[in-house]
């Protein structure tokens, strides 16, 4: 049975393989973008303290969502991002919890070789997260006694690269690999988040 890593896997060497086709004109000043996505989001310590002895996290799983994008230029654009990663809280002596995060980005986007089939681009940008706990994280930390720690947001900053790959003047294929730092996803003990993002998604152009 093929994983998510697998899949991620076969689709990125699909990808690169058509590297190769004749090249044409694809990314133009003026036009608009709108892709769909799916992938896997990879966690991070969710507290700077311990609960019970035991550092949660937020664990590994599958996000995706959609996106939107105006070209400025032929190398320069502008995307928005809309996501959904319904992981869970690990590491709790009480078992996991369901914890759905949703996340907004404004990414500046620059395409190298816009004027090919194979578009390989670089980008980075701000956005807003929140969290979604199916119940609060209860538990005991040191020194300070027992604690109830629900869901919050906070801002979110994201950098990557990825390829388009235009099979059609109007449709493309597109990989994406990017980090992501959350600033907090709780209201208590909060610590930044490290975590990483790779999707594949297809999108249409106009």
């Amino acid at each position: 049975m093929l994983t998510k890593q697998s899949v991620i896997g076969l689709a990125t060497m699909g990808v690169l393989s058509l590297a190769a086709v004749p090249a044409m004109a694809q990314v133009t000043a003026g036009s608009q973008e709108v892709h769909a996505y799916v992938g896997e989001a990879f966690g991070d310590d969710l507290s700077d303290r311990r609960i019970d002895g035991r550092v949660p996290e937020l664990d590994d799983d599958v996000t995706y969502g959609l996106r939107y994008g105006y070209n400025f230029t032929d190398s320069w654009g502008l995307e928005f991002s809309l996501g959904q990663t319904n992981s869970a809280v690990t590491g709790l002596a009480g078992g996991d919890i369901d914890l759905d995060l949703t996340t907004f980005d404004v990414d500046a986007i620059y395409h190298f070789n816009p004027s090919s089939r194979f578009v390989p681009y670089v980008l980075a940008g701000i956005g807003y997260a929140s969290a979604d706990l199916d119940r609060p994280i209860a538990g005991t930390v040191s020194g300070v006694g027992p604690v109830r720690i629900k869901d919050d947001s906070g801002f979110t900053l994201n950098a990557g690269v990825g390829a388009k790959y235009f099979i059609t003047d109007n449709v493309s294929l597109r990989l994406d690999a990017r980090y992501r730092c959350l600033d907090k996803i709780v209201d208590r003990f909060d610590d930044s988040l490290n975590t990483f993002e790779t999707t594949f998604g297809v999108g249409f152009q106009f």
